[in-house]
């Protein structure tokens, strides 16, 4: 069978797309693509398979025909000979060398060297180049990033997977480990009965289920939208584009710091690889910048929201997950002082803690906004205006992504009819709201969407939360059904025998094989000849 990778990052460009240097031009002789990389930026690299294993690869390239260069588009390149492995005349390919993580993934270089393929060769269910090179339109210039759309959808899932994991691995550990004393003279507590224990892994806990909702929205939205793609409606794909980027950066950002407060919450046997949890880690962090480094897929959903704000000052009436932009009353940037208004918010509300959610987004997409205006004002060109709004953008994208994990959230307990399991549900939800304000109180008191007494308040909410859960966390990172050979971690099993099975564990390590190593034999026993 047939490996396949599919390529768009090159040795300087990754995120950047219009910028890829690769060329396939069409030549109506032979009916072929002359593919190239005239540059040594212009060189693929990192497709994971493609150092030694694939033959083939779906390579984005900047496609010329008739003398015009119509942009990116997607083709199918052979690699190496299908009987005897070897590289094909005009392919330069090889392995990058080591990595952070991976490595037994061959991630690889290509450099094309007039390759010529077949015509049919590109991908042509939108785009198309006819026999005599004339090229036909796609109905929608968004649908070239279709895949990276999909990709991006599927990582927010990943993101819910592994944070699942790594929380699964922490609490049960923290149900096992006893440590130090409580009260003087009783026995050892668990370290999950410590409140700071709890204060670590419970928000996370909270977030692991958010994720694994909002990855089952992208996932329906995306075969939703894909769907009306087929039947010719491109309304929503543009939305689709930027929630994929924004969440995509979102849950990755989140979740990796996750697994290592994870990792740092088990102690040192937390950075025993028996854990688990370095593997978790090293595999999951690369997300932060495949698929689109996180900070410029911010920067993505930024220019969406802005250009919806744009659009409903103008009286356009917006629909979907940015239709807070249209309430005109909440486009301020000064709010009014809190002294001034009461404020009407009940913590324990989740419908009321959401519209604040929503407010401060749509605060900081008017803040990002008005910044670039001002930039213009000074006579800036608009890319150094974007440029120097540039932090306010990226504070705007990650409250409007935020806002969309608390809703999603919230509306999920709307579908969940069993008693129990909505009230554990929903002390969930409530933590993952109020732990996020806690973490942007700036914002929130800023915009007077609370009080300083309210944040108080929130804090200690949180702690009543904390220990409401503690009867069920245990069960709750047990639902998440992640089976023993998939976890493969010594501190995360589910039966709890932890040291039996760590002893175990290291008794199989490899330096174990014999009694005395070969290098006591090799330099150690020479050099105390000598002495």
């Amino acid at each position: 069978m047939a490996s396949q990778t599919q390529r768009r990052s090159t040795a300087t460009r990754s995120t950047h797309l219009r910028g890829l240097e690769t060329t396939a031009t069409y030549d109506p002789a032979t009916q072929e693509f002359v593919l190239n990389s005239p540059t040594v930026s212009s060189i693929k690299w990192w497709p994971g398979g493609l150092g030694k294993t694939s033959n083939h690869a779906i390579v984005l390239a900047q496609l010329y025909t008739q003398g015009n260069c119509h942009g990116l588009h997607a083709f199918i390149v052979p690699i190496r000979d299908m009987s005897t492995h070897v590289p094909l005349p005009g392919i330069v390919v090889g392995d990058i060398g080591p990595k952070f993580g991976f490595q037994e993934v061959d991630n690889g270089f290509l450099k094309l060297e007039n390759v010529r393929i077949p015509r049919e060769n590109m991908l042509m269910k939108y785009a198309k180049v006819e026999p005599d090179g004339t090229y036909v339109k796609p109905p929608s210039a968004k649908l070239t990033y279709g895949t990276m759309v999909f990709i991006r959808s599927m990582i927010v899932g990943e993101s819910a997977r592994s944070l699942a994991k790594a929380c699964t691995i922490a609490i049960r550990y923290s149900a096992v480990r006893h440590q130090s004393e409580i009260r003087p003279g009783e026995p050892e507590p668990q370290i999950l009965d410590y409140q700071t224990q709890q204060y670590k892994l419970f928000p996370l806990l909270a977030m692991a289920y958010a994720f694994t909702f909002v990855g089952q929205y992208m996932r329906q939205t995306y075969h939703r939208i894909t769907g009306d793609i087929n039947e010719g409606d491109f309304s929503e794909l543009p939305e689709l584009h930027a929630l994929s980027a924004g969440l995509k950066a979102f849950t990755t950002w989140e979740t990796n710091s996750a697994i290592e407060v994870c990792r740092m919450s088990c102690g040192g046997h937390g950075y025993s690889c028996s854990s688990a949890l370095p593997d978790i880690y090293v595999q999951f962090t690369p997300t932060c910048t495949y698929e689109g480094e996180n900070t410029v897929m911010m920067l993505q959903t930024a220019r969406y929201l802005v250009k919806s704000y744009r659009q409903a000052k103008a009286g356009q009436q917006l629909s979907g997950i940015v239709s807070y932009l249209n309430d005109a009353e909440h486009r301020r940037v000064q709010p009014q002082p809190v002294a001034a208004r009461p404020t009407v918010v009940d913590i324990n509300d989740l419908t009321s803690l959401k519209e604040i959610y929503k407010l401060r987004a749509a605060i900081l997409v008017e803040l990002a906004a008005k910044s670039i205006q001002q930039e213009l004002q000074r006579r800036r060109s608009q890319e150094d205006a974007w440029n120097n709004s540039a932090i306010d953008l990226v504070r705007a994208s990650d409250a409007h992504c935020h806002y969309v994990v608390v809703k999603l959230f919230t509306d999920k307990l709307g579908e969940i009819s069993d008693t129990a399991i909505h009230s554990v549900m929903s002390t969930l939800a409530l933590l993952y709201a109020l732990h996020g304000i806690t973490k942007n109180s700036g914002d929130f008191l800023q915009a007077g969407l609370l009080s300083v007494p309210q944040v108080m308040q929130i804090s200690v909410r949180i702690k009543e939360l904390l220990s409401q859960l503690r009867l069920n966390a245990v069960a709750l990172v047990d639902s998440f059904d992640h089976h023993d050979k998939i976890l493969n971690s010594v501190l995360g099993r589910y039966d709890g025998n932890v040291y039996e099975h760590l002893f175990e564990w290291a008794r199989r390590s490899p330096l174990n094989a014999t009694e005395v190593h070969e290098s006591f034999h090799k330099y150690l026993k020479p050099l105390r000849s000598k002495l």
